[in-house]
Parts: C-alpha cells; structure tokens; sequence
C-alpha cells in the first residue's frame, strides 16, 4: 500500500469506530492512529461511550490508563461526576467543539464508542429539539406523583407510536416525549431517520465478532471487572454520591455492583445479572449500526484489519449534506 493517502473528491474530516462491547474498539483507534501519526497525519480520539464520561467509573467501563493511550491525546474522558446527568444534546456540542479545535490543529479526529446514539448525534446532522425549564418541572413532578403507568397512557393517547417504543416503566423518557410534544406540536418521533445525512465527511467502521466468539469473551471481561475491584470502585462511588446520579447509577456493572455492596445480590447472582445484560447491550449495539449502510464493517480479528481501515479511510468520506431532526432522545 502506498505511504501517501487515496485522492477523494470528499476528503475524511471524522472517523468514527463503533461496535459491540469487547470487539477491540480501543485498540484499534490506537492503532489506527499511530499509523496515520507515521504517515504525517496528526490523530486525536473522541470518546463516545457515555460512561467513560464520568469520573471514577474505570473497571467497569475498560477506560484506558493514561498509559495505555500511548502518547495520543484522548478527549472526553473523565469530564463528569457520578451525580451528573448525561445527555445526548449536551454530548453532542461538547463533542463537536472538540472536534472542530481537533481540526483546527489539523488533526484528524477519531470518534470511538459504543453508545449508539451518542455516535449518531456527531456524525449525523441532528438536532434535538429544545427544553422548557417550567414544563420539564411539571412532568417531572406529575411522574412523581402519578408514576410511569399514567404518564404513559397520556403519551398513548397524543403519540401512540412513541408510547409503544418507550414502554410503560421509562419515566425518564416518557416525560420528555410528552415534552417534545407540548413544545413541537408534533409527535416524538420513534426512530431515527433509514438514511440520515453527515454532519461532515465521515467514515464509520464498524467491529464485529461472530457471537459464538463474542459471548465467551464477554463473559470472561465481567469476571475480570470483579477479580479487578469493581464492588471496591462501586464503594468509593457511593461515596461520591452515585445513587444521586440519574445516569451513572443504571451502569451495567455498577449498578449489581452496588447491589453487592447493599447485600442485596451475593457475588455469583451480580456477575451473572451483569454478563446478561451485557450480552444484551451487545446486541442492540450491533443492530444499531447495521441500519446504516455506509458502515464497513471490519472483523474484529482479522489480522489486517488496520490494513482494511486505512483503505476505507482512504477511499474517503460520505458527502455532508442538510440538517435532519432527531427528537428522539432526552438533551
């Protein structure tokens, strides 16, 4: 392969990785980096995972040590407490003004995560419709007051399309589509777009590993998370004041951890609800990817794979094109 970049008429500006947990999303946009670094071309990761978003949660979301990063600059990484709120919208400005200096140094930016939706939110031109202070308290406390079940024959009756997306039990979520709702006018829409358009030239490469493969593996790294000291980690967090966090105390892993640390789940009950649910993770991560059909995929062993992702750099990136909405989610 030649040392010098493929002509394209739509050069790359973002890479993004993406994939299951434990197809090697880390190694790669390492890798992939320090091969460009050698090529002349600056590289720079984004963190797109929302957990690795937060202070102190290390084991049981596999951040990379300061070490491990090999000298590249990682952003995005340990920006929260465990009492914050993530959000989507929010994620997506910080991401994009951290992207947009990453360019500035002509750097190439390089977005790796799992958390599907996150990722969309910079790579597609999105936009979240906005909130009200007033009308966010009102739902809030009629969720309170009310619980889930009535909220959602509410939103059955003014979107009943979105109500059978969100389910009767997502309080969180059921309050923002009546939201969006009162605000817009218009439904909350329950999908996101078949064929949504890029915010800037993008290549998405995507990691997979046949399941038969992925489910020992993913088994094996929540058995290492407890050898590690999560239920420790999970302690030093409740210190902090984790179960005041409405997104960090859901964490898979954390969140049986902490069970264990209550003396509600024995060890062996904790690591076996954690690695159900990560399995389960696992498989909506994958579905969420294969909806677009501008991600290569590249297997997650392959001993080119590298190779195979310089290459579709190479080739270049989707066209950018207009704005679409994606109301789909709480900012």
């Amino acid at each position: 392969m030649s040392s010098e970049p493929a002509a394209s008429p739509e050069a790359v500006v973002l890479i993004a990785i993406v994939g299951s947990t434990g197809t090697g999303k880390s190694e790669l946009s390492l890798d992939l980096a320090e091969r460009l670094i050698e090529r002349g071309q600056p590289a720079e990761i984004v963190n797109a995972d929302a957990m690795q978003l937060y202070r102190g949660m290390d084991i049981g979301t596999a951040k990379l040590t300061l070490t491990d990063r090999r000298g590249i600059p990682h952003h995005l990484l340990d920006v929260l407490e465990v009492t914050d709120e993530a959000t989507v919208s929010n994620y997506q400005m910080d991401a994009r003004t951290v992207i947009t200096e990453i360019l500035a140094r002509g750097a190439v930016p390089i977005l790796v995560g799992g958390s599907g939706l996150y990722v969309s939110s910079v790579v597609f031109d999105f936009q979240f419709p906005g909130t009200d202070p007033i009308l966010r308290g009102r739902l809030e406390a009629e969720l309170r007051q009310m619980g889930p079940g009535l909220m959602y024959s509410q939103l059955q009756a003014v979107d009943p399309r979105a109500a059978l997306r969100i389910g009767p039990s997502n309080g969180r979520r059921l309050v923002r589509a009546l939201e969006i709702v009162e605000l817009t006018g218009a439904p909350h829409l329950a999908a996101l777009p078949d064929e949504p358009v890029y915010w800037r030239p993008s290549v998405l490469l995507g990691l997979r590993t046949p399941r038969e493969r992925l489910t020992p593996r993913l088994n094996a790294r929540v058995e290492r998370m407890w050898a590690a000291g999560i239920v420790d980690e999970a302690r030093d967090l409740l210190a902090a004041g984790i179960e005041n966090g409405v997104t960090a105390s859901r964490a898979i892993g954390y969140a049986q951890a902490l069970g264990q640390v209550h003396g509600t789940l024995s060890a062996a009950e904790a690591i076996e609800a954690t690695q159900q649910l990560t399995r389960r993770y696992a498989r909506r991560q994958v579905s969420w990817f294969k909806r677009y059909a501008h991600t290569h995929w590249i297997e997650s062993d392959a001993p080119d794979r590298v190779e195979e992702a310089l290459a579709h750099v190479d080739r270049g990136g989707a066209p950018n094109a207009a704005p679409q909405i994606l109301p789909a989610a709480a900012p």
